[in-house]
């Protein structure tokens, strides 16, 4: 996966140096997508998680991906986990935690992945590892960082749509 129909993210368009940033932005800007939520645990249709839900779901995508990260930078292409979404939104409660526990682990979380990719190099970056979505494929550490980018954007749009107010502006990186 290299660009996104749905949420119109083309990875190509985030260079390694700007994952930094794009990470730590998350914080706030899941902040302000949560509190604008008139309902943040209603679910607006079947199948279709909450607020609450896509916030944590964003928490947990941050923080594996930081432990796929440190896994590829210590061994070469080594083969990801997947982290199991639909079976973690059952098993962790997701719908019944504390919104403002999980924005601020959301936002530790984000802090902390971008202080990894902060201090990684081109040849850093380049290290693969084998990523079981959305087919098994082997994919660069810079795919990694823009992949979580894409996730924190695409879920953000979720959020949007679940409380009805659209797709909003367009604040693609």
């Amino acid at each position: 996966m290299d660009r996104c129909d749905e949420c119109l993210f083309v990875y190509s368009e985030v260079p390694g140096e700007a994952l930094p940033e794009l990470l730590r932005g998350l914080g706030a800007r899941y902040a302000t997508a949560l509190g604008a939520a008139p309902d943040q645990r209603r679910r607006p249709a079947e199948g279709v998680w909450s607020p609450l839900e896509y916030t944590c779901h964003v928490r947990d995508v941050l923080r594996v991906q930081g432990e796929r990260l440190a896994l590829a930078l210590r061994v070469d292409a080594p083969e990801f986990v997947p982290m199991g979404r639909d079976e973690r939104a059952v098993t962790e409660r997701y719908n019944e935690q504390e919104p403002a526990s999980v924005l601020a682990e959301l936002a530790t979380a984000a802090d902390d992945l971008a202080a990894r990719f902060a201090v990684l190099g081109p040849a850093e970056l380049a290290r693969t590892g084998v990523y079981p979505w959305p087919q098994r494929q082997a994919r660069t550490l810079l795919w990694l960082g823009q992949h979580t980018i894409h996730e924190g954007e695409h879920h953000l749009l979720d959020i949007r749509r679940a409380t009805g107010a659209g797709p909003g502006p367009d604040r693609r990186p």
